[in-house]
């Protein structure tokens, strides 16, 4: 099985995205409100790897029974170091049910903010597509 780590770091979308439970909850490190749903989600996702640069994991750290997992990345956003960690919690099933990302420094998270900003219309007809292909074949 791919894990979430291994999928980032091919940057391979469709495995990401199949590691998502569908009700996971997304929560920003630059919004207030958590996304709820894979399709969001898998949109969201779509757009950080659109707008990192030299993203890569530096370290991994989880719990005995493997359903938590906190990864340290480093990036690069339009010229800003960035140094995020991105926390998932595992479902019963082995799907990611819980990401939450935490970013520092601010003008990285300021940085990120105004490159996802430009993104969000496009993972938004993203996540609708993706919701309504899920509603068709169901």
């Amino acid at each position: 099985m791919t894990t979430f780590r291994q999928a980032v770091e091919a940057r391979d979308t469709d495995a990401v995205e199949a590691l998502l439970a569908d009700n996971v909850v997304f929560t920003s490190p630059v919004a207030f409100k958590p996304y709820p749903g894979k399709a969001l989600t898998a949109a969201i996702l779509r757009g950080v790897l659109r707008v990192f640069e030299d993203f890569h994991y530096v370290r991994e750290i989880a719990n005995p029974d493997g359903r938590d997992h906190a990864l340290i990345f480093e990036a690069t956003v339009n010229g800003k170091t960035v140094n995020g960690c991105d926390f998932l919690h595992y479902d019963d099933e082995g799907k990611i049910d819980t990401f939450t990302v935490m970013i520092r420094p601010l003008s990285a998270a300021q940085a990120l903010a105004e490159a996802m900003a430009a993104q969000f219309p496009r993972i938004q007809e993203e996540a609708l597509a993706a919701a309504q292909a899920q509603s068709a074949s169901t």
